[in-house]
């Protein structure tokens, strides 16, 4: 099979499993601080039946895959009652900060993994540097006489990889992502119904003026940041 199919669909996985955990965790945290609305809807599951979003989780990440721009993209979003919090502001507040958070946390799982996988495995540290290589389309890289446990260690550093993506992105403060509804709890009535009109227009304006920005300053640092970790550990 093509080498780059291969890494597309590794992709389309890690990304798919990666929006299952993030709407779980939100739906987990909304339930176990007394808002039943998302568990009663089923979604407290990893099932990605139940979180996919035809727009944010397919059409998004295949033009990204397309035109080569960064990974990204949304599931459905998680419905919340917050009328059924103890503390309005704080628990919704936390349910919020679940979804990167459970990015965060997959992505150092991963990175925990393939440093195991680099000292306990013969041939790892070839391996783990083969999918690096692979995941950053650095060219004319070699996959013949891989470990077995290649594909492993790919699927892995696109865990990190993605997740890490997922993160920072979610976490910026335009409608829809999760970094408004953190946003708006701290805007004046007024303020805030204008800053929910915001909207799509905010992600087209995002992409277009201060995508590459913003990946620049917060996400290639904090990759580069588990990249060291993984070399020196």
């Amino acid at each position: 099979m093509n080498q780059d199919v291969v890494l597309i669909i590794f992709q389309v996985v890690v990304l798919v499993l990666a929006f299952s955990v993030h709407e779980c965790a939100h739906a987990w945290t909304a339930w176990r601080l007394g808002d039943p609305t998302a568990k009663m809807l089923g979604r407290v599951t990893l099932n990605p039946l139940k979180h996919l979003d035809p727009l944010g989780s397919v059409f998004m990440p295949l033009l990204a895959l397309v035109y080569h721009w960064p990974l990204i993209g949304w599931a459905k979003p998680t419905p919340v009652t917050a009328r059924n919090f103890k503390n309005y502001r704080r628990d919704d507040i936390l349910v919020t900060l679940a979804g990167p958070a459970s990015n965060l946390l997959s992505a150092s799982i991963a990175l925990i993994l393939l440093v195991l996988i680099k000292h306990l495995v013969p041939g790892g540290v070839l391996a783990i540097g083969t999918a690096m290589a692979l995941a950053s389309h650095i060219p004319g890289i070699s996959t013949d006489n891989l470990p077995t446990l290649f594909p492993i260690a790919l699927f892995l550093y696109f865990v990190i990889l993605i997740n890490l993506l997922l993160f920072v992105f979610n976490l910026i403060p335009i409608p829809p992502l999760d970094g408004s509804h953190i946003v708006r709890h701290f805007l004046p009535y007024r303020a805030v119904q204008v800053y929910d009109r915001v909207g799509m227009f905010g992600m087209i304006i995002l992409f277009l003026v201060g995508g590459s920005f913003i990946f620049s300053v917060f996400f290639t640092p904090l990759l580069n940041t588990f990249n060291r970790i993984l070399f020196t550990l």
